[in-house]
């Protein structure tokens, strides 16, 4: 069965599929910022100067900033990861409306259970 998508959604379609994929990618590095921010181990040195802090107040204020730049960076990028989300999520369901799924990067009609059939929203031929 040859399907076809209407072809006054080209545009849009075409449009919110280079979005989608912006947010794909906004996604994947904000992920990965994230998770670089969780590991780093600049709250070892905090801790390290708390335990000189009970002598002296030059290390209780290092010691909250190395702590206040911990929690900032975790903060700053758990925000990107949210947006980037947000606007794939917008997106997905924009292309849930017109039938469409997405699997990863690859756009698919909803009721393609079996993924055989992938569609490229640039091919003029799945447009009537």
């Amino acid at each position: 069965m040859d399907r076809k998508l209407s072809s006054e959604d080209k545009f849009n379609l075409q449009q919110n599929f280079r979005r989608y994929l912006k947010f794909q990618d906004q996604y994947e590095i904000a992920n990965e910022i994230a998770k670089e921010a969780r590991a780093s181990r600049v709250w070892v040195a905090g801790v390290i100067a708390l335990l000189f802090a009970l002598a002296s107040d030059f290390f209780m204020g290092a010691s909250a900033a190395l702590f206040g730049l911990y929690f900032y960076r975790i903060l700053m990028a758990s925000m990107k990861v949210g947006a980037a989300e947000e606007g794939r999520e917008d997106t997905e369901r924009w292309f849930a409306g017109k039938g469409l799924k997405f699997e990863g990067r690859i756009l698919y009609y909803r009721d393609d259970q079996m993924m055989e059939t992938p569609l490229d929203p640039f091919n003029d031929r799945l447009y009537k």
